[in-house]
C-alpha cells in the first residue's frame, strides 16, 4: 500500500504538451528519435516478414487470379497505416504522458472504455513477445533443424536476453538493437531496389522442390475473401501504437522526438510493404510450403548467395528481438494504470536508468508462461495475435473524434473525419479478425478482455476503500498527545552484538522490554540462560517451549496470549526483529531467514506492530 503522500502525488496534473522537462540527470537514459525507432519499432518492422505472407496465403485460395489482388489489398493497408500514423502523431501531442488509446479513452470515452483499451493493449503486448520470440526461433530451427527439439529452451533464452537488456534501461536496449534493426531495414530496401531493376527472378532455388500452396484456377474473388486478406495483412500494423504509449521515455523535447519517430516508422513500414507487394506481382510469386514469401523475394532479387543468407539471418535476429517493442510500451502503460489506482502502485515505481522494473519482470514472467504452454509453437499463438491491438486502435480513433469535437481547433472537421475513417477501418478489421479466428483461440481473447477490466476495477475499488480509511483528501483534525504503555518483544537466539543493538533500540521504543527465545533443545536453552545471567542486560529473558521445532507460530501465540492477558494491559505490542543485512547480493543465500519467518507469522496471526532492525555487515 502506498503512503498518503504518494497516493496524492500520482494525481498531479501532467505537463502541458511539448513542455520541456526540468534538468534531469537521467536524461541520458531516455530515447532519441533514432533510438526510439530501434527500441519501439521492432514489432512493426518484423511484421514485414509475415504481413505480406498472410495476405498471399489468404488470396491463394482464389488461385493465381486471387494473387493479383495482393497490391490493392496492401495499398488499402498502407492507407490505414497512414491514417494511424497521422492519428497517433496527434495523440502524442495531446497526451504527452503516454498511454496511447488508454489515455485518449480515459479523457473522452469514460473509465470503463479506457480500461477496455488498456486490457486490449496488455494482451497484445504480451502476445507480441510470445509471437516474436517463437517466430524468430522458428526461423532459426528452419535453418538448423537439429535445434527443433530444443525450441522451448531457445525461446526462453531469447526472452531472458531481451529482459536482461531492458532491465538496464530502454536507452540501453535501443543501443543494443539499433544495428540489427538497421541491417534488416537495409536488407528489405535492397530487395526492393534490386527487384525493381530485374525483369525476371535472379533465382528460384529457395522454392525449388517445395509443394505449392496455390489453389486451382479461379476467376472470381469475393468481398469476404478480400476482407479476410485485409484483416490478415493488418497484422503488419501491430506496433504502430507503441511510440504513443512510451512518450515519457523520450528525451526532451519528448513530444517532437516521439512524433518524428512515429512518422519515420510509418514511412519505412509503408515503403517496405508496398515495395514487397509490387515485387510479389512482378515475379508472380506463389506461396509454397516450408519457404516464406520473404525468402522467395530475397532469392528472386538478390540471388541464392550471400545476400539471400544475410536477409534470412537479419530476419531471424529481428523477429527474435521484436519483443523489445512490448518491453518499451507495456511498462509505461502499467505505470499509468497504477498511477490511476487500477494496478498495484509498485508498477508506478521507477528504478535506476528510468526502468519500470516491475513492469518488465511482469511482462517477462507472463510471456515465459505462454512460451512454455505453447511448446514454442508459433502457430498456436498467431491466431490470437493482433486482435487486441485493433480494439485499441478503434477505441483510440473514436476517442480522437470526440477530442476534436470538444476542442474544435482549426480544421477540426478534417481531423475528425480522418479519425472517423480510421475508426471505421480498424473496427471492421477487428470484427473480421475476431470472427475468422474465433474457433482458433480468439474466444480466449474475448474472455480475457472483460476479466482484465473486472480485475482493474476490483483493484480500483480496493484503493478507494483504503483511501477512505486513511481519509485521503480530507484535512485531519488537530494532534492529540497520547500516553500509551508499550511493550517491545525482541526474539533472540544467542548473545551477540546484534542482540545488544536490538535491545538498546527496544529500550528507547517502549516502556517495557522482553527478550523471547523459542526452546527446542533444553541444553541450548540452559546455555543461553546461563550466559544471559552472566551478561545481565537488565531485560528479562522469556523462554517459549515448542516441541515441533517451529519458530514463528510459538512467538505469535505468545504475543496473542499477552494481548488477551487481563493482568497486563498494553496499549501497543511491538515486536522488534533483529537481523543481518549482507553487503553482497550473493551473501543473502547464506542467511537463515529467521527474521522473515517470524515476520510472516506475526503479520498473519497477530495485530502486533512488527519492526525489522537490520544491521549492515
Amino acid at each position: 500500500m502506498s503512503s498518503p503522500v504518494a497516493a496524492q502525488a500520482v494525481t498531479a496534473e501532467p505537463e502541458p504538451p511539448g513542455a520541456a522537462r526540468p534538468s534531469d540527470p537521467d536524461e541520458r537514459h531516455r530515447l532519441t528519435a533514432w533510438g526510439g525507432l530501434a527500441a519501439l519499432s521492432l514489432d512493426a518492422m518484423a511484421s514485414v516478414a509475415y504481413g505480406p505472407e498472410s495476405i498471399v496465403l489468404v488470396l491463394a485460395a482464389a488461385g493465381a487470379y486471387g494473387l493479383g489482388f495482393t497490391l490493392p489489398v496492401t495499398a488499402a493497408i498502407a492507407v490505414l497505416l497512414a491514417v494511424l500514423v497521422a492519428s497517433y502523431r496527434q495523440v502524442i501531442a495531446a497526451f504527452p504522458d503516454g498511454g496511447g488509446s488508454y489515455a485518449v479513452a480515459k479523457a473522452h470515452l469514460g473509465r470503463r472504455t479506457a480500461l477496455t483499451a488498456a486490457a486490449s493493449l496488455v494482451i497484445d503486448y504480451v502476445l507480441n513477445v510470445a509471437v516474436s520470440v517463437t517466430a524468430g526461433v522458428a526461423a532459426l530451427t528452419s535453418a538448423v533443424p537439429g535445434l527443433y527439439d530444443d525450441r522451448v529452451w531457445l525461446c526462453l533464452g531469447v526472452l531472458a536476453l531481451v529482459t536482461a537488456v531492458n532491465l538496464r534501461g530502454i536507452a540501453e536496449s535501443a543501443r543494443w538493437f539499433m544495428a540489427p534493426t538497421a541491417v534488416f531495414v537495409l536488407s528489405i530496401l535492397a530487395i526492393i531496389v534490386a527487384g525493381l531493376f530485374r525483369d525476371a527472378p535472379a533465382s528460384t532455388e529457395a522454392a525449388a522442390g517445395h509443394a505449392s500452396a496455390l489453389a486451382g484456377n479461379a476467376t472470381t474473388v469475393g468481398a469476404l475473401l478480400l476482407l479476410k486478406a485485409f484483416a490478415a495483412g493488418c497484422s503488419a500494423l501491430t506496433g504502430v501504437e507503441a511510440v504513443a504509449n512510451a512518450v515519457p521515455s523520450f528525451r526532451t523535447p519528448g513530444v517532437k522526438r516521439a512524433q518524428h519517430t512515429e512518422v519515420a516508422l510509418g514511412a519505412l513500414l509503408g515503403v517496405m510493404l508496398i515495395g514487397l507487394a509490387v515485387l510479389i506481382g512482378r515475379f508472380h510469386l506463389q506461396p509454397v510450403e516450408g519457404v516464406t514469401v520473404l525468402a522467395q523475394l530475397a532469392d528472386a532479387s538478390l540471388g541464392h548467395g550471400a545476400g539471400f543468407y544475410l536477409v534470412q539471418f537479419a530476419t531471424v535476429v529481428l523477429l527474435g528481438l521484436a519483443a523489445n517493442t512490448s518491453f518499451g510500451g507495456l511498462p509505461v502503460l502499467l505505470h499509468l494504470l497504477a498511477r490511476d489506482n487500477h494496478l498495484p502502485h509498485v508498477f508506478a515505481l521507477r528504478a535506476d536508468r528510468q526502468v519500470h522494473r516491475h513492469g518488465v519482470l511482469f511482462l517477462a514472467a507472463v510471456s515465459a508462461v505462454l512460451l512454455a504452454g505453447s511448446g514454442g509453437d508459433v502457430n498456436r499463438l498467431v491466431p490470437l495475435f493482433a486482435i487486441g491491438v485493433f480494439v485499441g486502435f478503434t477505441v483510440c480513433q473514436v476517442g480522437m473524434v470526440r477530442h476534436w469535437w470538444l476542442q474544435r481547433p482549426a480544421h477540426w472537421h478534417a481531423k475528425a473525419a480522418l479519425n472517423g475513417f480510421g475508426a471505421l477501418l480498424t473496427g471492421i478489421a477487428a470484427l473480421v479478425v475476431t470472427g475468422t479466428r474465433f474457433t482458433e483461440g480468439a474466444w480466449g481473447i474475448c474472455l480475457a478482455l472483460p476479466l482484465l477490466v473486472l480485475l482493474f476495477e476490483a483493484i480500483h475499488r480496493s484503493y478507494a476503500r483504503i483511501g477512505e480509511h486513511l481519509e485521503l483528501g480530507h484535512v485531519p483534525g488537530p494532534l492529540t498527545p497520547q500516553r500509551s504503555l508499550v511493550l517491545v518483544l525482541v526474539p533472540v537466539t544467542a548473545i551477540t552484538r546484534l542482540t545488544r543493538d536490538a535491545l538498546s533500540a527496544a529500550l528507547s521504543l517502549g516502556d517495557e522490554v522482553l527478550a523471547v527465545t523459542v526452546v527446542h533443545d533444553p541444553a541450548e536453552a540452559e546455555a543461553l540462560r546461563r550466559d544471559w545471567e552472566l551478561w545481565q542486560p537488565g531485560v528479562p529473558l522469556v523462554e517459549i517451549p515448542d516441541g515441533h521445532r517451529r519458530l514463528g507460530p510459538p512467538i505469535a501465540a505468545f504475543v496473542n496470549d499477552l494481548a488477551a492477558d487481563g493482568e497486563h494491559t498494553y496499549d501497543r505490542l511491538t515486536v522488534l526483529i533483529p537481523e543481518v543485512e549482507p553487503v553482497r547480493f550473493w551473501q543473502r543465500a547464506l542467511q537463515n531467514r529467521r527474521g522473515a519467518v517470524i515476520d510472516r507469522a506475526l503479520r498473519r496471526h497477530t495485530d502486533a506492530v512488527v519492526c525489522r532492525l537490520r544491521m549492515r555487515m
